[in-house]
């Protein structure tokens, strides 16, 4: 179906090595204008990089303020090609009417599957053994080595990946508690615990699985640890501001806990070639991972491939469906219509000005459907093939309009 805008103009921007999959995909759709760039931007770079772009591709490093959403004279949407969006203005982007969609379960399984193993090399002291056999020091000792099976593992954090931690952890013969906010149906034999220091106390294992917020942050620091189980296993590989590295370090000194897995970190370099330093380095039992729960090539073409199918989507048919931004509205294609894209600030009104415009200009709405979030209403327009242009020029003219595209 062709767009009113030619697809040979619409320019895309991908950075931080996403993954081919998604350029294939774009290209297979038609759009050529793809460039490529290894590593991520810093503000002033991508303020002036992202003018005349049309489509944003990132991961984890990319930060993406009101700066940028304010230098983007172009954009229509992001495209965050990992789960998280805390990197991005969310609300910036609200108000601006830009489309922000990311990957919540593509890399669920290798995140999932990275934290058994974890789990395994931490109560076999595997990395104490490793770095020993290195130096050409043989200790075959099973002191202080444990099995999985029969222990309980307690997950922080019962979503997506937490509650497939579950199932994996179960099959490995684990017990399973988890805590989270919500009610959650556990999957298995798995029991949610209300009260998360019930949870610190009777787990061997303690995994989080939890978003970055006013609730989250420094959730495990020193009082927490002390509730722990001594010898207790603490892995983090969602958040890095939810652990305390200062008390696990603590921790770890004084044999409150036997190991630790840390894959996220506060503060983490902007690139290879920049230092990595934390307060864990040199401990014992200590797995330190750069950032890489979700990277595995399984987990990076599927989320190329779900977040670039979003963006075509948006891009082609105005569906916002798994937009965190722009409210999820999809209307079925129609045959000789053109489509009318409007974004607009969520006040009284402005549906029935948008008819009463078009009606004045007699043009018959084949079909409508708005929705709207707490900043923004977003309407997707069908209408008579006449006079589509004076519609949209009309649209434009109503208070409250951020927004207006002709589709198609």
């Amino acid at each position: 179906m062709l767009t009113s805008y030619p697809k040979e103009k619409i320019n895309i921007l991908l950075l931080e090595s996403v993954s081919k999959r998604a350029v294939d995909e774009f290209t297979r759709h038609g759009y050529d204008n793809i460039m490529s760039v290894s590593g991520a931007l810093s503000e002033s770079e991508l303020a002036e990089a992202i003018k005349g772009v049309h489509i944003l591709g990132i991961r984890s490093k990319t930060k993406v303020t009101a700066k940028i959403i304010e230098a983007a004279d172009k954009l229509l949407a992001i495209g965050a090609f990992c789960i998280g969006t805390n990197q991005i203005d969310l609300d910036a982007s609200t108000g601006k009417g830009v489309a922000v969609f990311n990957a919540p379960y593509s890399n669920t399984r290798s995140v999932a599957e990275l934290v058994i193993g974890a789990a395994i090399m931490l109560i076999r002291k595997i990395p104490d053994r490793n770095r020993l056999a290195h130096e050409g020091i043989w200790l075959k000792d099973s002191k202080g080595c444990y099995e999985l099976r029969g222990k309980t593992i307690g997950i922080i954090g019962y979503g997506n990946i937490g509650s497939q931690v579950s199932v994996l952890a179960e099959a490995m013969g684990l017990n399973v508690i988890y805590h989270d906010v919500d009610t959650k149906m556990p999957l298995g034999n798995a029991r949610q615990v209300r009260i998360l220091s019930e949870l610190l106390t009777a787990s061997d294992v303690i995994t989080l699985h939890v978003p970055s917020d006013a609730s989250t942050r420094n959730i495990i620091d020193g009082t927490a640890i002390s509730k722990m189980k001594r010898g207790a296993v603490l892995i983090n590989y969602s958040r890095g501001d939810v652990v305390d590295l200062d008390a696990t370090a603590k921790g770890i000194a004084d044999g409150m806990l036997a190991g630790v897995a840390i894959d996220v970190f506060p503060k983490e370099p902007e690139s290879n070639a920049e230092k990595f330093e934390t307060v864990l380095q040199g401990l014992p039992n200590v797995l330190l991972t750069p950032h890489i729960g979700g990277s595995t090539e399984e987990a990076q073409e599927s989320i190329g491939m779900e977040v670039s199918s979003k963006l075509i989507s948006y891009l082609e048919t105005g569906s916002a469906n798994g937009s965190l931004t722009v409210p999820p509205v999809a209307l079925p294609q129609q045959e000789g219509t053109h489509r009318i894209l409007h974004i607009h600030e969520n006040i009284p009104g402005v549906l029935g000005e948008m008819n009463t415009r078009l009606s004045k200009l007699g043009l018959n709405i084949l079909g409508q459907y708005l929705k709207t979030n707490e900043l923004i209403g977003y309407v997707i327009l069908d209408v008579e093939r006449n006079m589509s242009g004076e519609a949209v020029d009309a649209l434009r003219e109503i208070n409250g309009t951020i927004r207006t595209r002709l589709l198609y």
